[in-house]
């Protein structure tokens, strides 16, 4: 799909996987290297124990596909070596830090001088510009930042983070699906743009929007063992089995409820609870328990009920009667459950590539499936400069952006594009907010009486529940028109079609059988629109075993193996609440981006069948190289990196106030050791190096936390990053307001709502120089937008649209 694309790859592992997603849609991806290899290569974990640049498993995951050529950019010749392959390229991405590419010449503004069409994608911990532009990052550090690590661990002890490096990946996949935002732009104007990725504001998508609770009117939230205080109600997510973990959705209100009803029938039929436990009113529970109707005492004893029978049963057990009975339940998977789920099997997901040493290395496969152009996951990670014989013929290739034209940028690169969008909850509409964030015309199909499971979830504006009130729901749909249907009527199916004629894309988020149901197959929405590019999203695709569970993405979570590597080795797993819901949406909108560029240049369109478990396995492909080769289950480990130390979340001064730090060399060691008072430490010569620190990590952690134990969190974090320490207080919502970062990037924007007056929401997570995203209106109302989508997209008269609604179509 973009093969007629070049992108020169200048990332370590703070955004390789943007690249490796680019070149599995076909993009020609050449990783430019020092000569003596990408830092990446020294990552573990390592293929057999091996550190010689060659077998780092984290270059292993993400540089697949790629070729590799070396230029040393110290030097002017490396530096016109690629001045030169820049002026071929079309897309060029780097993660060295904010003007770092500029102080050697070979910033945005100095390439495009040679190639205008160039789209210079930059990623950074904090952003480009902005007070904490020039903080020393690392993922402790973003983590800490982004407030994903305060609501995620035991409500006893530091917060966490997922225990492999996360946010190089966030903000690698989001400078992919930035970079094809750009072109397909460029596809108008023929001009290039630079784009700035924030690490910070890409992770902050890992909160679901929790980071908004304070500027919305809610309540911080706050962590416990394996669940979440949301808006003050405990929400346990991670249950224990009798021979493992199961997450388990036990909610409440329209959408949710009847899951939970299923449940506690089950239970009864065994004789875990009583009639009156079995008939609670699971629909309206959260306004009980919010009402005080219902105690918190006798809410504590229902989860009680819940967890005995869940731990009297096995994972299979749970699994099985989950598909039969339609329950919101599966297995907590290990890395090694992954390689033998037959859900995968059935799929033939993996990818086994050739070793050198004869045998097979099992891959996460292709992140998405498209019915005409299938991604080609290509062959093993290239060696440093493999690739560097074939530097002289690269150079014929012309950059591949038409001819400049007079442009006002006043159009949205997505300005084209209209999106019939049947998304909820959390996945879906994320990415097709981004396409409405960047000027797509996207329509959301609504329903009052099966109403998105989104408007249910806080935080609440001014703290109160309501469908209109859920900030979740606003920030996941803002700009987006609303339209209420009937699907289930003759009428509603007449004007959906409609729709379908009028749209680029159709989108779907619901289990595999719902839209067959509605007649909306992909074979009969192809029989109305040849042209059109449908994507199916669901937790585990459409065929297999599992596909036909219907759920969110904590299930996701749970089944891609993220809970188990999220907590405390003596311990319980941590919750990572729905992270597969923060991870698809990233290679969602790459697939959809590709696959217009196909349908652009050959009218073909296509469908694409999309498995939120499938591509989030990705965000771990690391420590599924590790298991298949080396035969290593990664093991939970807290808040401890085997790269680093010191390295860990500290105590602050007040209540649950906490600061992060991460040392990444023997330089900053001795930084933080003299920053905190303890020259001892740093004239310590067996404390020099990592090998000595790692073997007094316990001691170390002591001097640490002595020293933060006794100043403000913020304190703390300007003194160690004065000193160039990688530090950073943990945020929650009501720090995250006021983060002078993200005031200064204006990440938290107001926006008008026709119910609310006005709500906040976040803006767009990356920033493109020429095009930005405009953000001006909340999510809508219940069919707040029926007149103009039928009117004015549809050109239905007032007569036919009077009829539609005394029909109760438009519901």
């Amino acid at each position: 799909m973009l093969s007629h694309y070049r992108v020169l790859d200048l990332t370590d592992d703070r955004g390789l996987i943007g690249g490796m997603i680019l070149a599995d849609l076909g993009a020609d991806v050449i990783a430019i290297e020092p000569p003596e290899g990408n830092p990446a290569r020294r990552r573990g974990p390592f293929a057999h124990d091996i550190d010689d640049g060659d077998h780092s498993l984290n270059w292993w995951s993400y540089a697949r596909n790629k070729r590799s050529m070396t230029a040393d950019l110290a030097s002017e010749a490396g530096r016109e070596r690629l001045r030169k392959l820049a002026a071929t390229a079309d897309v060029l991405i780097e993660s060295a830090g904010p003007g770092q590419m500029d102080a050697i010449g070979l910033g945005y503004d100095a390439l495009a001088e040679g190639n205008p069409g160039l789209v210079y994608v930059s990623i950074s911990g904090f952003g480009a510009d902005g007070p904490k532009a020039g903080y020393a990052a690392s993922d402790l550090v973003i983590a800490a930042s982004s407030v994903e690590m305060a609501i995620t661990g035991d409500h006893d002890r530091a917060p966490l983070r997922i225990g492999l490096p996360q946010s190089g990946l966030h903000a690698g996949a989001e400078a992919a699906q930035a970079a094809l935002i750009a072109l397909r732009e460029r596809t108008r104007s023929g001009l290039g743009q630079h784009i700035d990725v924030s690490a910070q504001t890409s992770l902050m998508q890992a909160t679901q929007s929790i980071a908004l609770a304070h500027a919305v009117g809610d309540v911080d939230t706050s962590r416990f063992t394996g669940g979440v205080n949301l808006s003050g109600l405990p929400i346990p997510l991670v249950w224990k089995a009798k021979d493992g973990y199961a997450s388990v959705t036990f909610l409440f209100g329209a959408a949710i409820g009847p899951f939970s009803r299923r449940l506690m029938e089950w239970i009864y039929e065994e004789g875990g609870c009583d009639e009156a436990t079995r008939d609670k009113d699971w629909l309206n529970y959260t306004g009980l328990l919010v009402s005080g109707q219902e105690p918190p005492a006798e809410y504590q004893r229902v989860l009680q009920t819940v967890g005995a029978f869940v731990a009297s049963k096995t994972k299979e057990e749970l699994l099985r009667e989950a598909m039969a009975r339609r329950l919101l339940i599966v297995p907590l998977s290990a890395i090694g459950d992954l390689h033998d789920s037959p859900q995968f099997a059935a799929r033939d997901y993996w990818h086994d590539v050739p070793a050198e040493d004869g045998r097979s290395v099992r891959y996460p496969g292709a992140f998405a499936r498209l019915s005409a152009t299938p991604l080609d996951l290509g062959d093993t990670a290239p060696a440093i400069g493999q690739h560097d014989a074939e530097f002289e013929s690269a150079l014929t290739r012309t950059a591949s952006a038409p001819p400049p034209v007079e442009s006002s940028g006043a159009d949205l690169p997505l300005s084209d594009l209209k999106v019939l969008d049947f998304m909820w909850v959390v996945a879906g509409p994320t990415s097709t907010r981004v396409m409405a964030d960047y000027g797509a015309t996207v329509v959301k199909i609504e329903s009052t009486t099966r109403v998105d499971t989104a408007r249910g979830l806080g935080p609440w504006n001014t703290g109160a529940a309501g469908p209109e009130n859920s900030g979740l729901y606003q920030n996941m749909n803002a700009g987006k028109l609303g339209l209420t249907l009937d699907l289930g009527s003759e009428e509603g199916r007449a004007v959906v079609l409609d729709l379908v004629r009028w749209a680029d894309v159709v989108g779907e988020s619901f289990s595999p059988r719902a839209m067959r149901a509605w007649g909306l197959s992909y074979e009969q929405i192809r029989e109305v629109n040849p042209r059109v590019i449908m994507l199916s999203s669901s937790l585990f695709g459409q065929s297999g075993p599992y596909s036909d569970i219907a759920g969110f993405g904590t299930m996701g979570a749970a089944a891609a193996g993220f809970n188990m590597l999220a907590g405390w080795a003596d311990r319980d797993p941590a919750m990572v609440a729905a992270y597969s819901d923060y991870v698809a949406p990233r290679f969602t909108l790459a697939a959809v981006l590709a696959a217009l560029e196909h349908r652009d240049r050959t009218g073909e369109g296509q469908y694409i069948d999309f498995s939120q478990a499938e591509s989030s396995i990705h965000y771990l492909a690391p420590a599924m190289l590790d298991y298949s080769i080396n035969g290593h289950e990664f093991e939970r480990r807290g808040d401890s990196a085997p790269q680093m130390a010191p390295h860990g979340v500290y105590p602050a001064t007040g209540t649950d106030r906490w600061v992060a730090v991460a040392c990444e060399t023997d330089a900053q060691w001795s930084a933080l050791a003299t920053a905190i008072g303890r020259t001892d430490l740093a004239a310590d010569p067996a404390l020099s190096t990592l090998a000595g620190r790692l073997g007094a990590t316990e001691a170390l952690d002591a001097a640490v936390a002595a020293w933060t134990a006794e100043r403000d969190m913020s304190e703390a974090e300007h003194t160690l990053q004065a000193a160039g320490v990688p530090a950073h207080a943990v945020q929650n919502s009501t720090e995250a307001i006021a983060d002078p970062q993200l005031i200064h990037r204006g990440h938290f924007a107001r926006v008008a709502h026709s119910a609310l007056g006005e709500t906040t929401v976040e803006a767009s997570r990356f920033r493109l120089s020429r095009t930005p995203a405009r953000t001006e209106r909340g999510g809508p109302t219940f069919g707040e937008h029926n007149f103009e989508v039928l009117n004015c997209l549809l050109g239905y008269d007032a007569d036919r649209i009077a009829e539609l609604a005394a029909g109760g179509v438009l519901q």
